[in-house]
């Protein structure tokens, strides 16, 4: 318990093209920034997470991991070779670190508090470079997470200052829909 939410990949590939829109550097170590952040912040607010994904703390600071994989899979870095057609309709790669993207964020996909969430990390993050959302994310959920292993959702919730009821409560509420998906 406690790292581990149910990965909405249609939403996150929503998230990807809304957030690479809305960047004039569409690097992959931005968008990925912006999902922990607009994820954090959605956790924080709402109860859950936008994408869903299990951020892994990496060297350069928290990775979503299977929107990595599906980066990978676009890249041709991956297994997953069975759905890179589905994922190249709505992007493709530049020197396997840009993003192009080749759609438009169907916005249904996403609640207006996604959005919400979505726009407040584009603003904290459009305008950073490499080293300083490294140094952004490199916070106490990253901190206190061993490198290649999944952060908990707690310390992401604790990292923005939640109380621990509030902390617990969220981590049942993920472990208890988790058990009926």
């Amino acid at each position: 318990m406690g790292t581990k939410s149910t990965f909405k990949k249609d939403v996150a590939i929503q998230a990807i093209l809304y957030a690479a829109q809305h960047v004039e550097r569409k690097d992959i170590h931005k968008i990925c920034k912006i999902l922990y952040f607009a994820d954090q912040d959605h956790l924080s607010k709402y109860g859950r997470s936008i994408t869903g994904d299990t951020y892994i703390a990496m060297p350069f600071g928290p990775v979503p991991s299977n929107v990595e994989d599906i980066f990978k899979a676009v890249r041709g870095d991956s297994f997953f070779s069975d759905c890179v057609d589905d994922l190249k309709e709505y992007f493709d790669f530049i020197n396997k670190y840009v993003l192009i993207t080749k759609k438009k964020a169907d916005t249904d996909y996403l609640s207006e508090s996604d959005l919400e969430c979505l726009d407040k990390a584009i603003e904290k993050c459009k305008d950073k470079s490499f080293n300083e959302l490294t140094e952004m994310s490199h916070d106490l959920a990253w901190s206190n997470t061993q490198r290649d292993r999944a952060i908990s959702i707690k310390d992401i919730l604790r990292e923005v200052g939640d109380d621990e009821e509030y902390v617990s409560y969220i981590d049942r509420k993920i472990a208890t829909e988790d058990m009926f998906i």
